[in-house]
């Protein structure tokens, strides 16, 4: 799916729709998100600068911000940051494919994390998203990608399909970019940024 395509369907996305939690009730919605804060907590150093690119309406960002972090609400869907907005007026957001993040932030973060966006991507736009995002963190700086590795890896057919990928496909685009797979009992990918080659 092209970026385009799929910012469409998140800005045309019904709120109770947006994740499989909020289907059972708005607090397991919350409580979700809440708790993969609390995981990447575990990974991110304390008061970070942290990137959330594909935000939202903030179910990761909030709590975040309530751990301490200095986050910022990225998003290629304006409908997205506008109700992350209302419920977080002081939150400071950014309208971005992700390919333009670091122009977008201006001053590079400490970390990026991205949970449930690559998944929704075609293997070309999901590589050119890792690259924004991989511009926008200083060196020695983490991501966390929930970029799924697959021993029968597929490119997804629509917006709410999953890509997986394959972990060569995977390393090469790493050392192309500049990143460093980290051992992590996360279940997304950690990755120190370091220089490109």
């Amino acid at each position: 799916m092209s970026i385009d395509t799929v910012i469409g369907a998140w800005n045309a996305a019904d709120p109770s729709a947006i994740h499989p939690a909020r289907g059972i009730s708005e607090d397991a919605y919350r409580e979700s998100g809440q708790v993969q804060a609390e995981l990447l907590a575990s990974v991110l150093p304390a008061g970070c600068r942290v990137v959330d690119f594909g935000c939202g309406d903030g179910r990761v960002a909030l709590p975040l911000v309530e751990l301490g972090f200095d986050v910022i609400g990225a998003d290629g869907s304006q409908a997205m940051l506008d109700r992350l907005a209302t419920s977080a007026p002081d939150v400071p957001t950014v309208l971005t494919d992700g390919i333009d993040l670091g122009t977008q932030i201006g001053k590079k973060a400490d970390a990026v994390v991205s949970l449930a966006v690559l998944i929704h991507h075609s293997y070309e736009s999901a590589e050119r998203i890792i690259a924004g995002l991989r511009a926008a963190v200083r060196v020695n700086g983490l991501l966390v990608l929930d970029w799924p590795t697959s021993d029968d890896p597929r490119e997804g057919g629509g917006w709410i399909s999953v890509t997986t990928w394959s972990r060569l496909r995977q390393d090469e685009i790493c050392q192309r970019i500049g990143l460093k797979r980290l051992d992590s009992d996360l279940p997304w990918g950690v990755f120190r940024a370091v220089k490109a080659g």
